[in-house]
């Protein structure tokens, strides 16, 4: 039996992941368990995403996390979690427009 590639955060965020069409910044407000969390995103809806399978186990959802949403087209109120950023990258997001501080630091 091989052993299992373990990949560290810093290996996984050294690509930073931008907004494509259709894809919104959100703020982990709740963890519903089995890779669903509740998220508020920018767009001012709350939905219920569950964690993309390829980043099931690499990456690990906290409260308060900024990450990456791509809601379904068929049902508005779910979505897809893409990308988990790390503190280190809210800066970025910040000094070049995509996300606005008042949406990290306000009370959801």
């Amino acid at each position: 039996m091989g052993k299992r590639k373990v990949f560290s955060e810093g290996s996984v965020s050294d690509n930073l992941v931008l907004p494509g069409q259709g894809h919104v910044f959100g703020k982990v407000v709740g963890l519903s368990g089995s890779g669903w969390a509740t998220v508020h995103c920018t767009d001012e809806v709350t939905r219920k995403c569950r964690v993309r399978g390829k980043l099931r186990r690499k990456i690990w959802v906290r409260l308060g996390d900024l990450v990456l949403v791509e809601p379904w087209s068929f049902q508005n109120e779910r979505g897809e979690i893409l990308f988990r950023y790390t503190t280190s990258q809210y800066d970025y997001l910040i000094s070049n427009g995509y996300v606005s501080k008042d949406f990290l630091t306000e009370p959801s």
